[in-house]
This record gives structure tokens, sequence and C-alpha cells, in this order.
């Protein structure tokens, strides 16, 4: 099995075999020197005239070739090290050299940062955008973001449940994604918004804490920040006050931070808890940056933003939008007011911010059905349409129904923020275009005729 490269430094005097793509090629008299890349990182292998056949073989390398390589793993003659790189003290004398597949002129040079190459030619090329150190140190840190949170939440005893990606069309503040049945003529799935009912009915069984890396999908005009499918850790506990959710969250970023992104500074802790009223009052946004330098991006103010009122008015639909979801609690004390004035009902709705970002939201759950019922009409949901569309979550609330609540951080714009970038598009894999399209894959595409027969459709 091959040695990854970093490990190479802790092998002097033995011999290896590695492999990887070639990721530069440097020719000093004689003597031919190559970096190879691997996932781990670059590690120098030697080639010499003496080794006539391995050397031969090394005259045709060229950048990005995927090569296999067998040498003895020797200590750089002094002057020749390089510390800026795990491996800066040894390099590889290659005695074995084997071409696994060449490459073409790559379309834009990965050994640099390609932020400079348009998004059309990145997305089209994003398995070789990938390549570059910037994306694959972005993708390394997601990777490290999310398994430190499941390793938490383990060992404070949740249980990672998932959830349906087919599911029920709902209206959750944006445009779902609709995919057709092509046994029942005429009907749809919808691709979740979030596993927001799920989760819910998951309380009602009794799971008490949930989570998920959550994939989500939303219609929407597209932004730096939103994406038509996105991730989300999912979570959700029965017998909880908001405070206990706040506590939780605030304690598992705060430990993330520090053992992942030791370089950053969290402004305060505790993360201030701000009403929705005072901070729209001082800030005219319910987001505000509160870093003291916000020069500095290593600086990171958290926040909770609490108090929230449970509706604002829609004046162009005549009716009240919920501010977070339908499915968030009045508090106790406001209940009298639906009926009066819709407008001064405070919620259990809970935001977290960063550094002038909401990285997540969640709330304090309904749970009794006819609250909940008042709040579908109050937002313009007719009888037979709650029927329709949640009652069998009013159904299962009949038979026992634990206090529950939630919250939902986004993990791509928590890790944007980490990484420093400007867009959520950095720091995912296979990320959408601006406008929603995929150059990679060609997507979206019109598909074969015969296909949307056997779906029930017509095109125009």
């Amino acid at each position: 099995m091959k040695t990854i490269n970093i490990e190479t430094a802790k092998k002097t005097g033995q011999k290896v075999e590695l492999a990887g793509w070639v990721h530069s090629r440097r020719d000093h008299g004689k003597i031919i020197f190559i970096d190879l890349r691997d996932r781990s990182g670059l590690v120098q292998v030697v080639f010499s005239p003496d080794k006539e056949n391995v050397y031969k073989e090394a005259e045709t390398l060229r950048p990005e070739w995927v090569i296999l390589i067998q040498g003895k793993v020797k200590e750089r003659p002094r002057g020749m090290q390089n510390p800026k790189i795990t491996t800066g003290k040894i390099e590889i004398e290659a005695e074995k050299l084997e071409i696994l597949s060449q490459a073409k002129t790559l379309p834009f040079e990965v050994d640099k940062d390609t932020k400079i190459v348009d998004e059309e030619t990145r997305m089209k090329y994003r398995y070789l955008d990938i390549r570059s150190e910037r994306m694959k140190n972005n993708l390394d840190l997601r990777h490290k973001v999310i398994s430190f949170i499941r390793n938490y939440l383990d060992k404070e005893g949740f249980w990672e449940v998932e959830t349906p990606i087919l599911t029920k069309s709902t209206p959750e503040g944006a445009r779902d994604y609709l995919v057709p049945s092509r046994l029942h003529a005429g009907k749809f799935y919808a691709l979740p918004q979030s596993p927001q009912q799920y989760k819910q009915l998951l309380m009602v069984a009794g799971i008490e804490k949930y989570y998920q890396i959550a994939r989500c999908f939303r219609d929407e005009d597209q932004r730096g920040d939103r994406q038509p499918e996105f991730t989300q850790l999912d979570l959700e506990m029965s017998f909880v006050t908001q405070e206990d959710i706040l506590s939780l969250v605030e304690d598992l970023f705060v430990k993330l931070i520090k053992t992942i992104t030791p370089e950053k500074k969290i402004t305060k802790i505790p993360f201030p808890r701000l009403s929705h009223s005072d901070v729209m009052k001082k800030y005219k946004t319910d987001r505000p940056d509160l870093r003291k330098n916000k020069k500095d991006p290593n600086e990171l103010a958290f926040a909770f933003i609490i108090d929230w009122p449970i509706f604002e008015y829609n004046k162009d639909e005549k009716r009240w939008d919920p501010c977070h979801h339908i499915f968030t609690s009045p508090k106790k004390e406001d209940l009298p007011l639906l009926d009066k004035d819709p407008a001064k009902v405070r919620s259990w709705q809970h935001d977290i911010i960063l550094n002038g970002n909401e990285v997540g939201g969640g709330s304090i759950r309904i749970t009794d059905p006819a609250i909940q019922e008042k709040v579908l009409k109050l937002v313009g949901i007719t009888k037979d349409q709650i029927q329709a569309r949640f009652g069998h979550m009013l159904k299962s609330f009949e038979y026992g129904v634990p206090p529950h609540g939630g919250i939902a951080p986004g993990l791509d714009r928590l890790v944007m923020i980490l990484a420093n970038e400007p867009n959520i598009r950095e720091v995912m894999a296979f990320p959408k275009t601006g406008d929603g399209r995929d150059f990679m894959m060609d997507a979206p595409t019109k598909v074969d005729t015969n296909q949307l027969k056997d779906l029930h459709i017509k095109t125009g």
C-alpha cells in the first residue's frame, strides 16, 4: 500500500512507495526534480542519470500526470531544505517510476489560487479546481467541522437519524423543488426545504435527542450565502427550554473553534442574548456584525437574537407571514393577543448570528393542536388545506407529544466564515453557479420525451 506523502518525513532511510500527481518539474543540470502531490501535500522526488531506466522515463513527465514512485527517503543536503512544507527536510531518491495516466494541458493552473479564474470555467472543471491548495484546504476544514460535530453530539447522547428526501410539498418560506411520481399520475413529491416536520415527529416518537447533517433544497433566487441545495446541522430535543438549546449550541461552537480553528478568537463568551426589538432599533438589521474590529477575519462575534415577533404583516397578500416558520411557539403570556393583535405576539424563536451573517435559526415548537391550527389560519391556510398539508402532524399530537424545540445552524455559512471565504460556493465540493446551473454536469437539461411520458408530463 502506498505511503502518504507527509508520512515520508518520519521514514528517513526507508524505502517507500508513493503515488500522486506531478505538481511541478525542475531540471537542474542533469538532475530532474519533481514535486509529487497527493491529498496530504507535496514531497520532492529526485531522478539521477545514474539510474538510467527510471531517469529516461522521468524525462517524459509533465504536470498533472499520475505516477507511482518507489524509492528511498533521504535527508536533503544542507541549504536545500524547504521549511514551508512538512516534508521539506527530506526527498525521495527514485528507484522505480510507473506512469499511471497522462494529462492534457489543464484549462487553468491548479498550483495557484484559482479565484482569478472565471466562475464558469471553474465550475465546468470543478474536479480540477478542487486540486488547488485553497479548495483542498476548504474541503478538509469542512470535513473536520462535521466530524467534530458528530463526535460532540454522540457524547451528548444524540442519535443521528436520516429523514426522507422524497417528501410532501408544504409551505416553508421558499418554493419547493417538485419530483413527479411515475406510479401516481399527476402527483408530486417535494424535496425537503428542511426536515422540520420529520424531526418533530421523531420527538413524538420518543427519540428525545436527534440530529442530522441534513441536505435541504429551496428554489429561491441565489446569493453568495445561498444555493439550491445546502447542508445544515439539524437538531431537535424534547423536554428542553430555549436556554437549554442555546447553551448546547454555544458550547458546541466554542469547543469546535478552539479545536479546529484555534487561531480564531471569539469576541464574547457566553454569547450575547439580544432581543429582536433592541437589535432592530440599534442596528436596523436582525443580523448585525458585532466584531470590535471588522477588518480582523480571525475575530468571531457570535450572538443569539431572541424575543422575535411571531408574525410580520404581508401587505401585498394581506395576511400574516411567520418570522421563522409556522411551527414556532408563541410565548404563553402573549397567547390572548393571537385573536386581538397578532403583531404584538412574541415567539420562542432564536437565531444565531456570526460576523453579520445569520448562521442558524430555531425555536421552541407548538405542541397544542388548537394553537397550531390558529397560527396556520392566521397565515392564510384554510381549514381544508390544514388537514391536507398538516393533518398527519396534528394527528400525531393526539397520542402524547412532549414539549420540544431545536435549531439548525447552516454548515456552509459557518465553514465559509471560518475559511475566510466570500461565499458558500468556495466551501462546497460541487456547487451551482449564481444562476443555479451546473456547468460540469450540464444541468438542468431537457430530458427524453419517453421519460416525460412515463411521468405523465407534457411541456410547452
